[in-house]
């Protein structure tokens, strides 16, 4: 791919929508073999973009989705206990008495029994795609050991040694920014900001991602999610949502949205009851005015 246009045809081909700015990030990251940090609200396809690029490139996507608590073992490798105990119960038994206990022990820890979490996986298995999935629910530590991964493509097993990734992995990694991201791990990436898709792009993703929807319906829809999203709910509606919106609406063989039909699907776009309490006591009709 020699241009950000070249990205985009690609990701369009496996039924993404980049604008150009998403087009031109992807495209730098790939040609500076740079992490780029995708942040924005949540539904704006961030995730979906690794999903996208590693379909488009005709990888493995490998993902290692963050939470509260999670370190370097998750994250990397871990020995396979149960059956390094069963492999020292079958040298006792085949050498009772006689068994060298260095011999065993480096046994032991041989690559059979070693398990590869995402991050090690991405560097045997480069080329791939990672997504390092909503890195702002780790914490400070879990950034810096990961910081110290992608600055070296490689890693070190105390019983193993280095390995180390023969061709960069595309690393993606999205924050919903529910805290901010240390700036080390940020000066090592390509940054950018995903923003909902304006009401044309949005249409057009529904009218590629809900075969048979209607011009009509499915500008309905995007207008409708677009007023949810300034409703100051707790759960703003993403762009997945409004796929699910759409398609519960087809399934219902409807053409239009009106009251009748919003209030029979809203579970499908919005996923609080205080949401849902909300736009019924402000009016259906109110969300679905031009």
């Amino acid at each position: 791919m020699e241009q950000p246009r070249d990205v985009a045809a690609a990701l369009d081909r496996v039924g993404y929508l980049a604008d150009e700015g998403v087009a031109t990030a992807a495209f730098l990251a790939m040609r500076m073999g740079r992490p780029l940090f995708c942040e924005g609200e949540p539904g704006t396809g961030k995730t979906s973009l690794a999903t996208a690029l590693a379909e488009a490139l005709g990888v493995e996507l490998i993902r290692l989705q963050c939470h509260e608590g999670i370190d370097a073992t998750q994250a990397l490798y871990d020995w396979d206990f149960p059956r390094q105990l069963l492999h020292l119960r079958a040298l006792e038994a085949a050498s009772p008495g006689r068994l060298d206990p260095d011999e065993a022990e480096k046994s032991l820890y041989s690559r059979r029994f070693l398990l590869a979490r995402p991050l090690l996986r991405a560097l045997e298995e480069a080329p791939c795609v990672l997504l390092v999935d909503e890195v702002d629910r780790a914490d400070d530590e879990f950034e810096a050991f990961l910081l110290e991964v992608l600055s070296e493509n490689a890693v070190t097993i105390p019983e193993l040694g280095e390995i180390r990734a023969s061709v960069a992995p595309l690393v993606i990694l999205t924050s919903n920014r529910t805290r901010e991201v240390h700036d080390a791990l940020k000066r090592r990436c390509l940054y950018h900001w995903l923003e909902h898709p304006d009401l044309a792009r949005e249409v057009a993703i529904l009218r590629r991602r809900v075969p048979g929807i209607g011009e009509r319906l499915s500008t309905q829809v995007a207008s409708a999610v677009r007023k949810l999203r300034s409703a100051e709910l707790l759960k703003p509606p993403g762009v997945a949502e409004s796929i699910d919106w759409a398609q519960a609406l087809l399934a219902l063989n409807r053409t239009e949205l009106d009251a009748a039909s919003a209030a029979a699907t809203l579970g499908a776009v919005l996923k609080y009851r205080e949401d849902a309490d909300r736009v019924v006591a402000a009016g259906l009709d109110a969300l679905l005015s031009s």
